[in-house]
């Protein structure tokens, strides 16, 4: 899966270590934020000529994989009564 996000980088010189799009400074999650928020494709990249449609399609994937990873909620202890 990972080897399909080849336009997710990370460069620590960039948006502090982000996973930005093709090193650019457009982070994963501004796109991400933008496609939640219901705002069509054309729109994005009317806005932000730098990105193409592939962009957007891998910082979905990359938020799919994200969202497989195990999740461990923490154990909270439960207040004391009386």
């Amino acid at each position: 899966m990972l080897k399909n996000l080849d336009r997710i980088t990370f460069d620590r010189h960039i948006m502090a270590g982000k996973a930005c799009i093709r090193g650019m400074r457009i982070p994963v999650s501004l796109i991400l934020n933008l496609v939640g928020n219901g705002k069509p494709n054309e729109e994005i990249l009317e806005e932000y000529p730098d990105l193409e449609l592939e962009d957007i399609r891998q910082s979905l994937l990359y938020a799919s994989w994200l969202a497989e990873e195990e999740v461990y909620p923490l154990e909270f202890s439960q207040p004391k009564v009386g």
